[in-house]
């Protein structure tokens, strides 16, 4: 079964102009949503890609000369050097589409045959995701509110590129939003506007970095602090330092499981017992595309009747009976996913274990006693959505990796 997305049939883009042409397929990509949209340059034509669901499909093919004149537009309205094709820029762009703006992130890198550009469409998939829609089970569902809830300390919010750390955080912002407290963010860049939170964008350009704005964010007394990514040393020890003297301090790092977040922290050079005196807990999650309902086959579990033994505890009653594989149809563009959804592993501190990041223990030490006091383990959250019907066991085996699944041990 073919995984492409037809190209946009009917809308004439050889007969418009590069501004049209640009602003049809940003429509389209919106439409999907895509959450990115590429124009790759060959040697006799532009290929249009866009990122559906977390993978890439192709979308449409420009002329050469068309869709350059695209690029140099895409790259004139986001204040970048439209003479400079040898070196990759980095833009901003607010597109005005229809009745609402647009959010661009835009990226230009010199190739073999000319220029590529990157269209990252900020904010379509998070507009409007609360905490109930993230994917989390009702246990760590429970945990993450009660972390909110605090009045100071430490949240990270960890996985790699495109695990939707960002969707996380923004449904985190929206539930403390409610009137009650200052909320100040950091972010590079800022995906969309939340009425009644403090958004402030980094800006590399003039030397303005993360460490630069938390400092004077800290000045505005603020009751919550949002860090978009923890990059550096500087970075880290301020934000501990703030978790510690009474703000409630959300940030995303680059790990792979919970634990991991801590030797992330511990290499930046945060102390172990500084550490441990903020963290309220960790969040590790990772997107996987969630099954059409319209079209999801369901066959039995006769091969592997023993595979959601070690979720049973978790299970409703009617779920874990049948497995789901992919179908396609017209809804889902044929590819048989609907949506992404949300794993999680998520880690909540609590006296013992904060007892044992002080100690300086290792990651494995924290690992196995989380786990032995409740913890829900990547592996058992995506075993889980396979259970419920809601993703493939493909699906999960091609998003997260083996030792991040714990199959290895």
């Amino acid at each position: 079964m073919s995984t492409a997305i037809a190209e946009p049939a009917g809308l004439g883009l050889l007969d418009l102009s590069p501004e049209d042409v640009v602003s049809v397929l940003l429509e389209r990509a919106v439409q999907l949503p895509a959450s990115d949209l590429f124009l790759e340059t060959h040697a006799g034509h532009i290929a249009v890609l866009v990122r559906h669901l977390g993978l890439i499909r192709p979308f449409a093919r420009l002329p050469l000369d068309l869709g350059q004149r695209c690029i140099s537009h895409i790259k004139a309205v986001s204040q970048m050097d439209v003479t400079d094709h040898r070196r990759p820029q980095e833009g901003r762009w607010c597109h005005e589409l229809q009745d609402r703006p647009l959010n661009l992130h835009v990226n230009s890198m010199p190739t073999l045959y000319g220029e590529d550009c990157c269209l990252r469409l900020l904010g379509t998939d998070q507009q409007g995701l609360s905490l109930e829609h993230l994917g989390l089970i009702p246990q760590d569902l429970n945990d993450l509110r009660t972390m909110l809830d605090s009045p100071s300390g430490l949240i990270l919010v960890t996985g790699p590129s495109g695990a939707g750390k960002t969707s996380t955080v923004y449904a985190c912002l929206r539930y403390l939003n409610n009137g009650e407290r200052r909320i100040n963010t950091i972010e590079d860049p800022i995906e969309y506007g939340i009425d009644g939170v403090r958004q402030s964008q980094v800006n590399p350009r003039i030397g303005l970095d993360f460490a630069d704005l938390l400092r004077s964010v800290i000045q505005q007394a603020p009751d919550v602090i949002m860090i978009g990514e923890i990059r550096d040393a500087v970075t880290a020890a301020t934000a501990v330092h703030a978790a510690s003297s009474g703000h409630l301090v959300l940030a995303t790092v680059h790990a792979p499981v919970a634990a991991q977040a801590l030797e992330s922290m511990r290499a930046w050079g945060v102390p172990s017992y500084f550490l441990a005196s903020s963290l309220l807990g960790v969040l590790a999650q990772r997107l996987v595309r969630a099954l059409c309902p319209k079209c999801r086959k369901p066959y039995p579990l006769n091969l592997a009747p023993n595979v959601f033994d070690d979720v049973l505890r978790w299970l409703k009653p009617g779920e874990g009976l049948v497995l789901y594989s992919a179908g396609g149809c017209a809804a889902c563009q044929g590819s048989g996913y609907a949506a992404r959804t949300g794993v999680f592993e998520v880690l909540r501190v609590d006296h013992s274990l904060r007892a044992l990041i002080a100690e300086g223990k290792s990651l494995e030490a924290v690992r196995k006693h989380a786990i032995a006091h409740g913890m829900i383990q990547l592996r058992q959250a995506a075993l889980l959505k396979v259970a419920q019907g809601q993703t493939t066991a493909e699906e999960v085996v091609r998003l997260i990796p083996a030792e991040d699944l714990g199959l290895d041990s």
